[in-house]
């Protein structure tokens, strides 16, 4: 019996049944496993201790893991289409970096706001400067150089890689709290209260609406900037507010995870090849599945080492780093 595909890829029907059988199972896996296994007949009949690991702990983390890989990937999405470069992701454009920065010195630099809300702005103005900065060098003559967007992020990654450890030396004492900003850099996720989880869902929910929108401006700048003139998109204005919605994406998930790199470049990628170039179908498909690839992630990461954790960044660019030297490879004329 053949598979329901379309001109050689998924159909719609059996991606969504992909999604949901892989779903399914992977929160079955991450709610079960950690420094202690609880399979899933404990988590209600149970003793008290087990109902509420699950219950209290590890469903809010698999619920953040999930939140967190969405964002990425989202992010990872809308940068390839505006930059209209398939190697293009938050982690290499230099956005993660900036956004980390952001973070740290929120958590660093005491400030007249609370923690809960500088923290988000400024990792959101860290990751919106530093794409801009991408975004500059790699127009600069007029038309997009891959080897110079690229080397450009690497670059501006670089150097605020540097300025995250100048702010650890300057800042860090006794008084702050090292830990948190380390963790922030290898990548983490934490489990949040219910209060953040529902802020959380509602952010996403705001972000997949507000990808959505991009999904006609960027099919018609995929084919180049002057068919995507005359189908009426306004490029530089587009690629502004793109940008700036890729950014937002970034700084939340360097909010609530920290460096997590390459999830925003396998995703999309990924899904392109099963699912066809179309942004309107990829927008909701690239939320779940990121979602469901970091919380896989998060779950090894809490059982591979148990009672340690690996940290989640170290693991994705264990997968994403050979990905995307394939990706090279693959693209040498």
């Amino acid at each position: 019996m053949s598979t329901p595909r379309t001109h050689g890829r998924l159909s719609p029907a059996a991606a969504w049944t992909t999604f949901g059988v892989l779903g399914l199972a992977t929160a079955v896996l991450a709610l079960s496993v950690g420094a202690a296994t609880v399979p899933p007949m404990a988590w209600w009949s149970g003793s008290g201790v087990e109902a509420e690991l699950v219950r209290v702990w590890r469903a809010p983390r698999v619920a953040a893991a999930f939140f967190v890989g969405a964002c990425l990937a989202l992010a990872g999405l809308v940068f390839q289409g505006v930059f209209r470069n398939p190697l293009a992701e938050p982690y290499l454009l230099g956005s993660a970096s900036g956004a980390a920065v952001g973070a740290a010195v929120a958590l660093l630099i005491p400030a007249v706001v609370p923690q809960a809300w500088s923290l988000p702005l400024l990792a959101f103005a860290g990751a919106w400067g530093a794409s801009w900065l991408v975004l500059l060098i790699g127009r600069m003559g007029g038309e997009w150089q891959t080897g110079r967007l690229l080397l450009a992020g690497v670059a501006l990654a670089a150097i605020l890689a540097a300025l995250r450890s100048l702010l650890l030396m300057i800042y860090g004492d006794e008084s702050t709290n090292l830990r948190a900003v380390i963790s922030w850099q290898l990548g983490g996720i934490q489990t949040p209260t219910a209060d953040e989880l529902v802020w959380m869902a509602l952010a996403l929910g705001v972000l997949v609406l507000l990808v959505r929108s991009l999904a006609f401006g960027l099919d018609a700048l995929g084919m180049g900037e002057d068919t995507a003139h005359s189908m009426g998109v306004r490029v530089p204005r587009f690629s502004a507010w793109a940008v700036l919605v890729a950014s937002l994406a970034t700084a939340l998930a360097v909010s609530w995870g920290g460096l997590i790199g390459f999830v925003g470049l396998i995703v999309p990628h990924v899904l392109r090849w099963c699912m066809g170039p179309l942004h309107a179908r990829l927008v909701p498909a690239c939320a779940v599945a990121g979602g469901i690839l970091l919380v896989l992630v998060d779950a090894v990461a809490r059982s591979a080492l148990a009672p340690s954790e690996i940290p989640a960044g170290l693991l994705t660019a264990l997968i994403g780093g050979p990905f995307f030297l394939a990706l090279l490879l693959w693209r040498r004329p």
